[in-house]
C-alpha cells in the first residue's frame, strides 16, 4: 500500500519519480534536525529537499531555507550560521493543528462560561 501511495501521490513523501531523480542526479548535502534531507544536482544548478514526513514548507529551518533559495552558497552542514543569544529555535507554522493560536472569543476555545457582553433579544 505504501508503494502505491508513493507512486501516485506527493503528499505521502517523495514520489517514485523524485526518488529516481534523486538517486541518478542528486548529491546529498545534509540533513536538518527534523530529518529532512537536502540535495543539489551534480552540476550544482538545482537544490531540493526530501521531507521526513509531511511535506510542509514551514518545517524547513531558516538556515536551510536560505541555502535552498541561493541566499548563500555553502550549505549549513558545511558552514553553520552564527546564532545570536536572543534567537529562538525554529518552530514550524502551527496553523491547522492543535497548537494553533486561538485568541479570546475564538470558537476554537469553546463557549465561555459567562457571556457578560451578550444580551439576547427578547420580544415583548
Amino acid at each position: 500500500m505504501n508503494f502505491i501511495l508513493r507512486l501516485l501521490t506527493w503528499w505521502h513523501g517523495q514520489t517514485i519519480g523524485t526518488q529516481i531523480h534523486t538517486w541518478l542526479r542528486g548529491v546529498r548535502v545534509g540533513e536538518d534536525e527534523e530529518g529532512n534531507v537536502y540535495y543539489r544536482s551534480k552540476d550544482g544548478k538545482r537544490r531540493w529537499v526530501c521531507y521526513n514526513g509531511e511535506p510542509e514548507a514551514s518545517r524547513i529551518p531558516p538556515d536551510w531555507h536560505g541555502w535552498l533559495h541561493y541566499t548563500w552558497d555553502e550549505p549549513p552542514s558545511e558552514r553553520p550560521l552564527a546564532r545570536k543569544p536572543w534567537e529562538k529555535p525554529h518552530v514550524p507554522n502551527p496553523t491547522g493543528t492543535l497548537r494553533a493560536y486561538a485568541p479570546a472569543g475564538s470558537i476554537l476555545r469553546g463557549r465561555p462560561k459567562e457571556w457578560r457582553d451578550y444580551e439576547p433579544w427578547r420580544p415583548e
